[in-house]
C-alpha cells in the first residue's frame, strides 16, 4: 500500500514533459547485459569483488566506454536497459561519450541497489525528448520475505509517456538483473513474484491518475534457462509472464518468441538465452481500426557486441584484457533491441 501510494504521489505531482506531445514513428527498447562496466576509479568500491573487476586503466576504461556509445550509436534506441553498471558516474560519463562522439542525448537513470557484495546495478538510458514521468524501485520488507518474496537486488522501474496519434500511451517498464546459476531457480521464481506484485501495484498506480491504456514492458538479464516457447508456469519466466494471477488477459508475451530459433542466444554460452523482453499483448496484436503502438520487430544484435568473430569463453573469462582491443568483445552478453511503431 506504501509503495502504491508513493507512485500515486509521484505522478501527481510530476508535471507533464512539455515535449511529451511530439509526434512518433517509433519506440525502440534495448536491453543489455555490459558484464561488468566498472571504471578504472577503485577509490569508490568497498567491495573486494568491484576493485577487481575495474577497468585496469584509464585507457581501458576509455576503450570500453566509447565502444558502448558507439553500439548504442548504430542503433539509437528510445530506452536503454542495462545492467552490471556500478555506479551513476559511469552513466554520467557514457552519456557524455554518447553527445560527444555522436551528437546523441541521452538522460541516464540510476536508483543505488542492495547488491553489496558485486556491487553491480542497473540503469535505464532515455532519450532526452523521452517522456520519462517517473523512476523508482521496490523494497522487499520482512513481512514479505515471510510470505515467499524475495529480494530482488538490482531492478529498477520507469513510467514513460509515448505519444501516440496526438494522444499519450503510458508504458511501465521494469528493467530487473536476477539471480544467476541454474541452482538459483527456486529464487529466481520468487523474484519474479515479487516483482509480479510489484508491477501490479505500479500499473494500478498508474491508471489511477489518467483513464488510459498502460503498457508494460519488462526486461532485463532473467538469468532464466527457459528457452522461448518451453517455459513451465512455475518457472522463473512463467511467474513473470502470468504476472501472478489467474488472468490470462494480463499476462505477458515474450518476444524471444518471435526470433528465429538459431538466432535467439543472448550470451557466451551456448544456447542460452538470459536476456529476454517481455510485453504486455497490446504491444504485440495490432488493432486494425485504431493508430496505436504495436511490435515491429525483435532482434538480438551480437554484430554490436562482437569485434569480428566472438571471443572465445576462456579468452574473454580469464584474459579479457589480454585480447587485443580490435578483436576484444564488449561483453558476454548480447543485446536484444525491440522496436514498436505507430500504425
Amino acid at each position: 500500500m506504501l509503495f502504491l501510494l508513493f507512485i500515486l504521489l509521484l505522478l501527481s505531482v510530476l508535471p507533464s514533459p512539455a515535449h511529451s506531445q511530439e509526434p512518433t514513428a517509433e519506440f525502440s527498447v534495448m536491453t543489455w547485459n555490459l558484464e561488468w562496466f566498472y571504471d578504472n576509479e577503485t577509490a569508490d568500491n568497498p567491495s573486494r569483488l568491484g576493485r577487481e573487476k575495474s577497468a585496469p586503466s584509464r585507457a581501458q576504461w576509455d576503450w570500453r566506454r566509447d565502444r558502448v556509445a558507439e553500439a548504442i550509436a548504430k542503433v539509437r534506441p528510445t530506452v536503454v536497459a542495462l545492467q552490471e553498471i556500478e555506479s551513476q558516474n559511469v552513466m554520467f560519463f557514457l552519456t557524455r561519450a554518447l553527445d560527444r562522439n555522436h551528437g546523441l542525448k541521452y538522460d541516464d537513470y540510476v536508483i543505488k541497489g542492495e547488491d553489496f557484495y558485486t556491487e553491480q546495478d542497473v540503469a535505464l538510458l532515455a532519450t532526452s525528448t523521452t517522456g520519462v514521468r517517473s523512476i523508482s524501485r521496490g523494497i522487499v520488507t520482512p513481512s514479505m520475505k515471510s510470505r515467499g518474496f524475495a529480494s530482488v537486488s538490482k531492478h529498477a522501474f520507469a513510467v514513460v509517456e509515448v505519444p501516440v496519434n496526438g494522444e499519450t500511451e503510458l508504458l511501465v517498464i521494469a528493467n530487473c538483473h536476477l539471480r544467476a546459476t541454474p541452482e538459483q531457480a527456486d529464487l529466481r521464481s520468487r523474484q519474479a513474484r515479487t516483482l509480479s506484485l510489484w508491477l501490479e501495484r505500479m500499473v494500478a498506480g498508474v491508471k489511477a491518475t489518467r483513464d488510459q491504456p498502460v503498457h508494460v514492458l519488462v526486461t532485463g538479464d532473467f538469468n532464466t534457462e527457459e528457452l522461448a516457447g518451453q517455459i513451465s508456469p512455475s518457472s522463473d519466466l512463467g511467474v513473470l509472464m502470468s504476472r501472478g494471477t489467474d488472468d490470462p488477459s494480463d499476462d505477458l508475451v515474450d518476444l524471444h518468441e518471435s526470433i528465429p530459433p538459431a538466432e535467439r542466444t543472448t550470451h557466451l554460452l551456448p544456447g542460452r538465452q538470459f536476456d529476454r523482453i517481455l510485453v504486455s499483448k497490446d504491444l504485440v496484436l495490432d488493432s486494425p481500426d485504431i493508430v496505436d503502438l504495436s511490435l515491429r520487430d525483435v532482434v538480438v544484435r551480437s554484430d554490436l557486441n562482437f569485434a569480428g568473430g566472438q571471443d572465445s569463453q576462456e579468452d574473454h573469462w580469464d584474459n579479457y584484457w589480454s585480447i587485443p582491443d580490435s578483436q576484444r568483445d564488449i561483453s558476454d552478453h548480447n543485446p536484444v533491441l525491440a522496436r514498436f511503431q505507430v500504425r
